[in-house]
């Protein structure tokens, strides 16, 4: 974004390619921080991108004024939290807004039976929380969200750098690090690659070899703290319930999903199958856009929301 026009310039990988290159009048902004709206503005810039954006895309078959918007959000948003994300939505554009609990919506894209009789476990990675769920007849039987996720991930990878090597990396430097050699146990082959930064003593150009084995070293006590919330949502499961996870097993998606060995490692951890979902990155929006179709379900989901509010 432009500081002094307040224009958007860049919106998604374009605007990630950006960070850090950017001259002093252009700033590179997270609309949302921890799964919440940090900044409206930008937000509301972001979702009038997106809106305007499919428009363009269909509008040689069709065209949609004023659209149906389906936003995921994490299950401990509050009701100011809640209503921001309503403004900004009908501000950008939007006739009509639905708000979703990013889990149940995760579970719908990765082909989940939610509203069968049985239990159904899902973890959401996302960037700034992880959601952990267990899903039986088409509602949340236990939650357990954390505001931790792949950001968090890649904060440990920057701290890691400055304490070992004295050296100070980009974040998405550090972000491509994670996804290149990120991994929850051992690989078969362990990689190393060259990091460039600045040393902080010289104040001058580094370059270090780094390894898998340390990244994994660097994001462990994230995914530790995940593997425990993961432990305390089993722990408060009904039997039964536990009985078809043991069946059906732990589904993850999100980003986080991506991390070599995840499952693996929650296997051990864990003593239950756990199955990445197809797609993972994009199992919240293949999930919203299912519930486009389902608009009995989105308004038992919204009334429900609507009695935790008065709640």
């Amino acid at each position: 974004m432009n500081k002094r026009s307040k224009k958007v310039l860049a919106v998604g990988k374009e605007a990630r390619q950006m960070i850090g290159r950017t001259p002093a009048n252009v700033v590179a902004v997270k609309p949302l921080e921890d799964g919440v709206i940090s900044d409206f503005d930008t937000t509301q810039a972001m979702i009038y991108y997106l809106i305007d954006k499919t428009h363009r895309q269909s509008s040689k078959v069709f065209k949609v004024s004023k659209p149906r918007v389906i936003v995921g959000v994490p299950s401990t948003v509050t009701e100011v939290e809640r209503q921001a994300v309503i403004d900004a939505s009908k501000i950008a554009g939007a006739r009509q807004v639905f708000i979703v609990e990013e889990t149940l919506a995760a579970a719908i894209g990765s082909g989940l039976p939610i509203e069968e009789a049985s239990g159904n476990m899902i973890l959401d990675i996302g960037g700034g929380t992880t959601g952990i769920a267990v899903i039986s007849l088409g509602d949340v039987v236990v939650d357990k969200t954390l505001k931790v996720g792949g950001d968090e991930m890649t904060q440990d990878i920057l701290n890691y750098a400055k304490q070992k090597y004295n050296m100070l990396i980009g974040e998405k430097k550090a972000e491509d690090l994670k996804i290149a050699l990120g991994s929850a146990m051992p690989l078969e082959e362990e990689r190393t690659v060259d990091l460039q930064g600045r040393d902080l003593l010289s104040g001058l150009p580094k370059s270090v070899e780094i390894s898998s084995i340390e990244v994994r070293e660097a994001i462990m006590p994230t995914i530790e703290t995940i593997t425990q919330a993961a432990k305390d949502a089993i722990e408060e499961t009904p039997p039964e319930l536990v009985s078809d996870i043991l069946v059906s097993g732990l589904y993850i998606s999100g980003g986080g999903a991506l991390i070599k060995n995840l499952d693996k490692f929650w296997e051990e951890h864990l003593k239950v199958p756990v199955r990445i979902v197809e797609e993972p990155l994009s199992a919240v929006a293949r999930g919203t856009a299912e519930m486009l179709d389902h608009i009995e379900l989105l308004e038992r989901i919204q009334r429900g929301w609507d009695e935790y509010s008065l709640n």
